[in-house]
């Protein structure tokens, strides 16, 4: 049962949102923009609706997935295997399976699974990720602080070794979706989300 779920789990990740929408609109959006299969390109390239659906899709598969393993599988594997679970979704969304390995960064669904398994911690990391970007406007940059944050929460609240070693490898995966991000950054050519900068304009008047 347990490698079952942790199977459905990865299939349910492979759902893309955005290529699941984008059949329906005859576009795919990683021939798009920055060519990624998430909700920020969704949003650049096919506009606000579009993106929230995508949101929507990626974040309700990662709560169903997470849902799944914690109803059905065997208290003797619990939660070590719930977690396992959540994280395969995550993957399955990265490296989807029916899109040609080709899917987004894993934040949403990340989201989704979080929902489920450790809501405590959503205000925490949304919080976050909101601060980065209106102090930056860098999504990706936002995204990356927003997953440090996870595993930091977990160490400063003791989580169980099941929940810090989930935190780990979710902080290190959206490290590693992100690298092209980072590498950018550093470059001093990533593109930036101005008008979600709104602290950052703010301080900077401020200074002026």
């Amino acid at each position: 049962m347990t490698f079952v779920l942790i199977a459905i789990a990865y299939l349910l990740g492979s759902l893309s949102g955005s290529l699941l929408l984008g059949k329906l609109r005859g576009v795919d959006i990683r021939t798009l923009g920055s060519g990624n299969a998430g909700g920020t390109n969704a949003l650049r390239t096919q506009g606000i609706r579009f993106a929230l659906g995508t949101v929507v899709l990626d974040i309700g598969k990662g709560a169903l997935a997470a849902w799944l393993a914690w109803r059905w599988l065997p208290a003797a594997v619990q939660p070590a295997g719930v977690y396992v679970c959540a994280l395969a979704a995550v993957v399955g969304h990265v490296w989807p399976v029916f899109h040609g390995f080709r899917g987004g960064k894993g934040a949403a669904t990340l989201v989704g699974t979080l929902v489920v398994l450790w809501p405590a911690a959503l205000p925490v990391v949304l919080a976050v990720w909101l601060l980065g970007l209106t102090l930056s406007g860098y999504v990706g940059l936002s995204t990356v602080l927003a997953g440090i944050s996870l595993l930091l929460l977990s160490l400063l609240s003791h989580a169980d070794p099941a929940r810090l070693a989930f935190a780990a490898c979710a902080a290190l995966l959206l490290v590693f979706t992100h690298r092209a991000n980072l590498a950018r950054l550093r470059a001093g050519n990533e593109s930036r989300f101005e008008r979600a900068r709104l602290l950052g304009r703010l301080f900077g008047r401020r200074q002026g």
